[in-house]
């Protein structure tokens, strides 16, 4: 049998090295995340010329698996705030919904959409579907897995005051496991 260890950690310091017991191991529950003070859904700071501005916002999607285009919206989120170089950092706070950057053509959604499914099909016999195994009642095991593929995250440069992307970039969140509202969390930091 293998041990299993787990970090017990203390205001981010590890204090000590335990052994997961064996409910632990074995649990059909994901693990949940919890911060002292949940996420507001805007939040500014500024230093001298830097500024850094976060905002929670919702995606509402109609289909599964769905492509949405973001990058108009990342763009002039952007220019509000006038910041001539620096970063906008964009998480999606689900595991089943991805962020990535391509190009926005139909043809090529549809690939894109036809190679997830191809990867990862739905109605393999995934642990995660299964009742002895899990308690989620969704049988969304290939939406995780999708994501995975994908990321949950982006870091974009700020450049001259606009989002650096080459020609035919666009930034695209991928619904795996919808029809669902998703909030996606956007800040940017930088110089004005």
């Amino acid at each position: 049998m293998r041990n299993i260890i787990r970090f017990v950690s203390i205001s981010g310091t590890r204090q000590s090295i335990e052994p997961a017991t064996e409910r632990e191991r074995m649990s059909k529950s994901s693990t949940v995340t919890v911060r002292e003070r949940p996420v507001e859904n805007v939040a500014s700071a500024k230093a001298g010329g830097l500024t850094i501005h976060g905002e929670t916002i919702v995606i509402d999607t109609d289909q599964r698996i769905e492509l949405v285009d973001l990058t108009n919206r990342v763009m002039e989120f952007v220019r509000r705030f006038n910041i001539r170089e620096g970063l906008v950092s964009l998480w999606s706070m689900h595991t089943t919904c991805a962020l990535f950057i391509n190009e926005f053509q139909v043809a090529l959604l549809s690939d894109i959409k036809r190679f997830l499914e191809q990867m990862v099909a739905r109605d393999a016999q995934w642990m995660h579907n299964d009742p002895q195994h899990s308690d989620c009642d969704r049988m969304n095991a290939d939406s995780h897995l999708r994501a995975l593929l994908l990321g949950h995250n982006l870091t974009l440069q700020v450049s001259g005051g606009e989002v650096v992307l080459g020609q035919w970039q666009r930034i695209l969140m991928a619904e795996l496991d919808g029809p669902r509202a998703r909030s996606l969390r956007i800040q940017i930091f930088g110089i004005s």
